[in-house]
């Protein structure tokens, strides 16, 4: 059928209870409640408390540590967040879609293919273009989320690229260097050729995630990126995931990305 979609289903169930049964009884922290909706970071959580936004049966809560119970009826910005389980899901970008929620021009985004894996709200996690292919996580885990984006972590990236011409080795040498572009020097962990007699095609390793970085790093010495794929994020590669596809992370995956 049209709108069935190949996928990879997890060999382990992969939603984690935000509430533990010893929660259950004690109740949890708020920050970690809300955190657990994908809502955002415990840290950001803690933040949102403090300015009034969030609500619990009701009455505005501001004290760090107060503990919610199942029962509790909690609000942020006056709508209703609910807990849920964990989820992680890795997708094969295919060309042609951007990484947002939703699109005010109608145009394709990723959301059209991995909107019906879950009953969970997922986001993606960091920015592929529109034009870029390859690895991509979502997940409503907030913590992971900003763990893997945050600039003092900054989650290993490879990328794939093919370049309108030869990079030229004093090219290659200032990347390495790292360029200073107009938000900020952009540090380059490692940059490869992909083959010595074709020095159109590299490979480049980098840990920060500023919007449409690769490209801007070649574009400031005259060259222009034709094709972009990521291959890496984090750990996870496109092994077994073919270009349109997903799967949830299994334990072993997720133990070690929690590890990190």
């Amino acid at each position: 059928m049209e709108n069935e979609r190949k996928f990879y289903k997890p060999g382990l169930k992969q939603a984690e209870n935000v509430l533990s049964t010893k929660d259950s009884a004690e109740g949890v922290r708020l920050n970690k409640f809300i955190a657990a909706t994908g809502l955002c970071s415990r840290r950001e959580a803690d933040v949102h408390i403090a300015s009034g936004m969030v609500a619990v049966n009701g009455k505005v809560v501001s004290e760090m540590g107060y503990k919610v119970l199942p029962t509790d009826v909690v609000k942020y910005n006056g709508e209703t967040i609910k807990g849920e389980g964990k989820v992680y899901l890795l997708l094969n970008k295919p060309k042609g879609f951007i990484t947002t929620m939703d699109d005010p021009k109608a145009r394709k985004t990723v959301m059209d293919i991995v909107g019906n894996a879950c009953k969970e709200r997922i986001y993606p996690v960091g920015r592929l273009d529109r034009a870029t292919t390859g690895i991509l996580l979502f997940t409503n885990d907030g913590e992971i989320a900003q763990k893997l984006t945050h600039p003092s972590h900054g989650a290993r990236k490879i990328y794939a690229v093919t370049l309108d011409k030869a990079l030229k080795q004093s090219d290659y040498s200032k990347i390495l260097s790292g360029l200073q572009l107009e938000d900020g020097l952009a540090p380059v962990d490692r940059l490869e050729y992909i083959n010595d007699k074709d020095k159109k095609h590299l490979g480049i390793e980098i840990h920060i995630g500023r919007n449409r970085i690769v490209r801007r790093i070649f574009k400031e010495l005259g060259y222009e990126v034709m094709k972009l794929d990521r291959t890496l994020f984090h750990t996870f590669t496109k092994k077994n995931l073919k270009r349109g596809d997903y799967r949830f992370l299994n334990a072993e995956e997720l133990k070690y990305l929690k590890m990190k």
